[in-house]
């Protein structure tokens, strides 16, 4: 701890409901060289997170289980942080233009002072320097919500200075693939603004808006991807404040896709001018600054193995790109589960259970003997989403299953678990770690029901055999045939599905549903009759995604009976009826 530092003393033992707001006011009154300590009966772990964002670094003392004390020191101005490790840029430049904006978030300056001492001061902004000041805010006390919510009037300071690194990339290259959504996506607000000075056509609405929200795609490849790259070079803004703003636009296309289905005209019309605007304002910000920084940052060969992790997630209005990198670079990077069998031996040899571990190798489990290669099968096969965070909050694991709910990719490995999930959501998740850590509870469960489906979700605190916490076991799994099950079954049963289907197809020629729907219905004409079925196809699997692509499934849709859409994703035919027909029973 620094000498010169004065610490204010907060004695925080029995404290509960006046205690936060006791350290909020003393950080506000706090003059330099001062910084706070706190003496609490448990360790504030909730207390971490809120004072580093408040620019303090923190040292710990355990005086006893019953006694903490904790030294909040502010940290040093502009420290080098990660991401400046990665960057060639001047320090008083930056130094300088923080200060501005400090000046200005402060409310010390106004928007318009802030502007005019910006311009007397550069010539020109790069990306790279308004990125990084971005991530030395959160050292001056300036959170992730006010960054979110003042990001456009922070952009105004930059008005007419911030310069856009021209981007020549080839076709495969993440980033260009990025664009080029961006680049589709502005094609879908350019025919929303021409047809909004037309008569309104509830048809047309809709089909644009089918197209409109893949952006989900775009926003999840950069999510799953994209962002825990960066991260990994000290970067961490994008997930922290883009996420939100990504989430928001989703929220507002939500709204104005239930006044459409209800028929509210008016309503609906009303917000397409807000939509628009937070769309284009959202891949501004992209191509100004995400994109050009994220060049500067990462390695071709980061680039290489997020290429190799993108298809899994899918593409926004575009075709899949081609494949990017030479085949030398391809090779350096394993697949997933052999990434998996990497982890295992790694973890067996430090605790000496094993030298060379081989996948062959039988290994000494819990409750038996196993080979690596039958450990990683067992993951695959599993009819449940695992995902593992370990004791310090970094993902650790999930399992590789065909069925799996939401997207993953082998980007989210090493990533903070904070960072997996949005910010409105983040509360949720360190409040169910910190329960887990002081012992206070071992279980919380969450259900939801999207696209149809009714996912279930349960977090397990993880300990050893001593009671250390260890981690959190989170387990996901699709219940809805679960839910639909009644009676009993206590005799083998097994069919395989060749005589499955063909059951189900008398069972289903003896009783039609009302709608006429058959294996040979042409997906064009149900669609056309319920447009809302082709949005819930693609919420029904991940296989469907390809017919996302407007073209392919204009294509197709006068084509492709039940049938074959059925094969295209994994599903029985008369069971993808059956979802549909109790689709279109709800939307009744």
């Amino acid at each position: 701890m620094e000498k010169e530092i004065r610490y204010i003393t907060i004695d925080g033992r029995g404290e509960h409901e006046s205690f936060k707001d006791c350290i909020t006011k003393t950080v506000k009154d706090l003059k330099p060289n001062e910084g706070i300590h706190i003496i609490k009966d448990f360790e504030p772990f909730p207390m971490y997170k809120m004072m580093e964002e408040k620019g303090f670094d923190k040292h710990v003392e355990k005086i006893s289980d019953q006694e903490f004390h904790v030294y909040f020191t502010p940290k040093a101005e502009f420290e080098k942080i990660k991401m400046g490790e990665h960057l060639d840029l001047d320090d008083k430049k930056i130094e300088k233009i923080m200060n501005i904006k400090l000046n200005y978030l402060n409310r010390k300056i106004s928007l318009e002072e802030a502007k005019k001492e910006m311009r007397e001061s550069f010539d020109q902004v790069t990306p790279q320097e308004f990125a990084i000041c971005e991530q030395y805010l959160q050292r001056y006390g300036i959170s992730d919500d006010v960054l979110a919510e003042r990001m456009d009037e922070i952009l105004e300071i930059f008005d007419g200075l911030l310069v856009s690194n021209k981007l020549n990339l080839p076709d495969g290259h993440p980033i260009k693939t990025y664009m080029d959504e961006v680049t589709a996506i502005r094609n879908v607000l350019d025919q929303m603004r021409r047809i909004l000075k037309k008569s309104f056509i509830k048809n047309q609405w809709a089909e644009l808006y089918d197209q409109l929200s893949e952006i989900d795609i775009h926003f999840s490849r950069k999510q799953n991807q994209l962002y825990p790259a960066l991260e990994s070079k000290g970067f961490d803004k994008p997930s922290k404040v883009m996420w939100t703003l990504e989430n928001n636009i989703k929220d507002i296309m939500k709204k104005a896709k239930g006044h459409l289905e209800a028929n509210q005209d008016e309503e609906f019309l009303k917000l397409q001018d807000e939509v628009i605007e937070m769309v284009e304002d959202m891949m501004v910000k992209e191509e100004e600054i995400l994109y050009p920084t994220s060049m500067d940052l990462l390695s071709d060969q980061d680039f290489v193995k997020m290429r190799k992790g993108d298809d899994e997630i899918g593409y926004c209005l575009i075709e899949s790109p081609p494949s990017y990198g030479n085949e030398a670079e391809k090779d350096i990077h394993i697949s997933s589960n052999n990434e998996l069998l990497k982890d295992l031996a790694n973890v067996l040899q430090k605790h000496g259970m094993l030298a060379n571990a081989s996948n062959n190798e039988v290994l000494d489990v819990s409750q038996g003997k196993l080979t690596l290669e039958q450990i990683n099968l067992i993951f695959k096969h599993l009819q449940v989403d695992l995902s593992f965070v370990d004791e310090n909050d970094i993902v650790k694991f999930y399992s590789d299953t065909k069925h799996r709910v939401f997207p993953r990719s082998p980007g989210v490995i090493g990533r903070e678990v904070q960072n997996c999930h949005p910010r409105e959501s983040v509360d949720t998740v360190e409040e169910i770690i910190r329960a887990f850590r002081a012992g206070e509870h071992d279980e919380a469960e969450f259900w939801l029901e999207i696209g149809g489906k009714f996912i279930y979700i349960i977090y397990n605190a993880v300990r050893d055999e001593a009671g250390n916490f260890r981690g959190v076991l989170e387990m996901m799994q699709d219940v809805t045939r679960i839910r639909g099950l009644t009676g009993s079954q206590r005799l083998l049963s097994w069919k395989d599905k060749k005589e499955d289907a063909n059951d189900k197809e008398k069972e289903h020629e003896e009783q039609e549903n009302k709608y006429g729907i058959t294996k040979e219905t042409v997906i064009g004409e149900l669609v056309k009759e319920y447009p809302f079925v082709k949005e819930f196809l693609f919420h029904l699997s991940p296989k469907f995604s390809k017919l996302k692509n407007p073209i392919l499934f204009k294509t197709m849709s006068s084509i492709a009976t039940m049938e074959m859409i059925s094969e295209r994703g994994g599903f029985e035919v008369y069971d993808l009826i059956d979802k549909i027909v109790k689709e279109i029973d709800r939307r009744k």
